[in-house]
């Protein structure tokens, strides 16, 4: 997957209360997402935008649109990450 197909698939980050406990606590990023993409295309866009290793995708359909939770495999920090994107 190359970087412009990546960048359709991953709109933002989503960033809440409940999304910075999950960076901290669980090793997660909240996305909001196209809502076309299925995980597996959700967890390259990750890896290709990122490089990073995805563990799990988990989706879910919220007003805002598609919402994936990414969890990071242990060698990546999502708190790192999160702080290189802007989140944090």
């Amino acid at each position: 997957m190359n970087q412009m197909d990546a960048l359709k698939i991953i709109k933002y980050p989503h960033v809440t209360e409940k999304a910075s406990m999950l960076i901290s606590r669980n090793n997660t990023l909240t996305f909001i997402v196209d809502s076309k993409a299925n995980k597996r295309k959700i967890k390259q866009a990750v890896e290709t935008l990122y490089n990073v290793k995805v563990d799990k995708v988990n989706v879910l359909i919220c007003k805002e649109g598609k919402k994936a939770y990414v969890r990071l495999s242990k060698e990546y920090s999502a708190t790192d990450l999160a702080s290189k994107i802007g989140i944090m």
